[in-house]
């Protein structure tokens, strides 16, 4: 039986619904707003079966990889999902500019001011682990920095749209992708040769090439993870680095570390080495997984085989 590919996965939820939560949020605060929101998660939670089951067995993997985190159950899936409806809010203070350089934590910043100052394009590796909308903080301090984020699904642009009404002035361009191919590479190829940063996330498959992945092992068991951000690094020809950005205790932790100053992908070793970086990729996200194993956002079968998940829209 087939299994629904991730960029098939409903996104849930209206647009007015959306409205009204956000109008509580910035009259009432964070607080007030759980009281509406408790509600509509638990909802979620309890209804979305495709939702709740991908989180079940992300818990299930993650506890048989390392018993001293949770173990899969209720309480653990509902505190799961409450966590991913809060970092929506996060996404919201990040436009609103309420999240400043000094709400964020990280050991690299100088990496980040040095390629502005040479204004050197690069780039960034992330996940959906953890909420990367809150790394446009790190460009507030260099107004001309340009950063452009490849997203994979309308319904990404859509909400990207609402946060951008709350505030137009935003330094983040949004590029839809339906296909990486050599009119995608061209143009972001321009975009770093005038010293543009291009965020890309590594840890979903293709919408269209079905099968160009490697498996990779992630929790214990082996995913696909897609070869075409790899590849598009490479044609980039230009500085690579992980970017993750996850919450703490008292704001947010930035994870940007530098890999690589250019990737090579020889012909006769091409697959070895798009393996090889993969693997690195995949061993960093793991790391940050388990240290912050609540922010792990992509509710599907994560471990399902490429080749069997359907691109057809259920009917």
């Amino acid at each position: 039986m087939s299994q629904t590919h991730w960029s098939k996965v409903q996104e849930r939820g209206s647009y007015f619904g959306m409205q009204f939560l956000l109008g509580v949020y910035k009259v009432f605060g964070r607080r007030i707003l759980w009281i509406f929101m408790f509600p509509v998660v638990l909802y979620f939670f309890v209804s979305g079966k495709t939702a709740r089951k991908a989180s079940y067995q992300y818990w299930t993997n993650l506890h048989a990889f390392d018993a001293s985190l949770a173990k899969p159950g209720f309480t653990t899936g509902l505190k799961h999902f409450c966590t991913f409806a809060d970092s929506a809010f996060d996404k919201i203070d990040a436009w609103l500019g309420r999240i400043t350089p000094e709400s964020l934590t990280y050991a690299n910043q100088h990496l980040f001011d040095d390629l502005v100052a040479r204004k050197q394009g690069a780039i960034f590796i992330g996940s959906h682990l953890g909420n990367l909308e809150v790394c446009r903080a790190l460009g507030m301090r260099h107004t001309d920095s340009v950063i452009n984020v490849l997203v994979f699904t309308h319904h990404a642009v859509e909400f990207n749209r609402t946060l951008q009404r709350i505030n137009p002035n935003v330094s983040v361009n949004l590029i839809q992708v339906t296909d990486m191919g050599p009119d995608l590479a061209i143009l972001l190829k321009s975009k770093v040769e005038q010293g543009e940063f291009i965020v890309i996330v590594g840890d979903r498959t293709s919408t269209t090439a079905v099968g160009r992945v490697h498996y990779a092992s992630f929790l214990g068991q082996p995913a696909p993870f897609a070869q075409g951000p790899f590849i598009l690094a490479a044609l980039l020809e230009c500085p690579i680095y992980w970017l993750f950005c996850m919450r703490n205790e008292s704001g947010f932790d930035v994870q940007f570390k530098h890999y690589s100053d250019g990737l090579s992908l020889p012909r006769k070793t091409r697959q070895q080495a798009l393996a090889r970086v993969i693997e690195d990729y995949v061993s960093e996200l793991q790391r940050v997984a388990l240290k912050y194993p609540y922010q792990w956002f992509n509710y599907y079968d994560f471990w399902q085989r490429d080749e069997s998940s359907t691109r057809n829209e259920e009917k």
